[in-house]
């Protein structure tokens, strides 16, 4: 749906707030159809990223990741 939001799960490290609030922001831009909302919808425009963002972040913080690499048959040699 959002082209520019990018998939913040990684093994490395978690999303940091700042990546989390950037997808929401997106998020809600697309969802709305507002690039920067008028005065009167700026409030619940706002609101909703900060919502997107937290339950965002309880996402990640609740995701179980498997560290060991899914294990795939061997790629039989071509010549």
């Amino acid at each position: 749906m959002c082209r520019s939001i990018k998939t913040l799960r990684r093994l490395e490290s978690a999303p940091t707030d700042e990546e989390l609030n950037a997808a929401a922001l997106q998020f809600v831009r697309k969802l709305s159809g507002y690039r920067e909302p008028s005065a009167a919808n700026r409030d619940p425009f706002e609101r909703a990223v900060v919502e997107i963002a937290a339950a965002s972040r309880r996402l990640f913080d609740d995701l179980v990741f498997s560290t060991a690499p899914t294990p795939r048959p061997p790629r039989p040699r071509t010549r």
